[in-house]
């Protein structure tokens, strides 16, 4: 299971990374063909498309690797025991959001499987609002196994570093 993980992880790192960049080329792509008097307006629309993927992924990355900003001012004067304390309750807060999120995802993707994207008839709005839930999922297995290594190791370590016998 966790090589797999592992190997999810890798991919997800893969496929944002290519969605940014591909973001860029066509943004970039757009801008240069409406001043040469063609404008493709599609590109502008498909470059949402990644963006609201590569938003998910992102976050699941930084996320992951502690890359998130938090504020610590006040949990850093408390007790050890205190401050474990209130990092179970921020995990189970997130954990209860994600949770939510995936659920109406889920239903948000449904509903507007029947809407075209952007008046383009051949392509779901479920494509782009299916980010919503794929990325929440992500997120809680990652936020499920930050949790997990802090119960089990006394810290949040990226999931990628917890010991085996974890």
């Amino acid at each position: 299971m966790k090589a797999f993980y592992r190997n999810l992880c890798r991919v997800e790192a893969i496929v944002a990374a290519v969605f940014l960049v591909l973001m860029v080329i066509l943004i970039f792509l757009g801008g240069v063909a409406r001043m040469a008097g063609h404008p493709l307006n599609w590109t502008t629309d498909f470059a949402t498309c990644l963006f609201a993927w590569a938003c998910f992924l992102c976050a699941d990355i930084a996320w992951r690797n502690n890359g998130l900003m938090s504020i610590e001012l006040l949990t850093d004067r408390l007790p050890p025991r205190w401050q474990r304390f209130c990092s179970y309750c921020n995990y189970l807060i997130i954990a209860g959001f994600l949770v939510y999120v995936v659920i109406a995802g889920i239903w948000l993707s449904w509903i507007s499987r029947a809407r075209s994207f952007q008046g383009i008839p051949e392509i779901s709005y479920s494509w782009v609002t299916m980010s919503l839930p794929v990325g929440g999922l992500l997120l809680l297995i990652t936020t499920i196994l930050k949790w997990r290594a802090e119960l089990h190791g006394g810290h949040a370590a990226a999931p990628e570093h917890i010991p085996a016998d974890a």
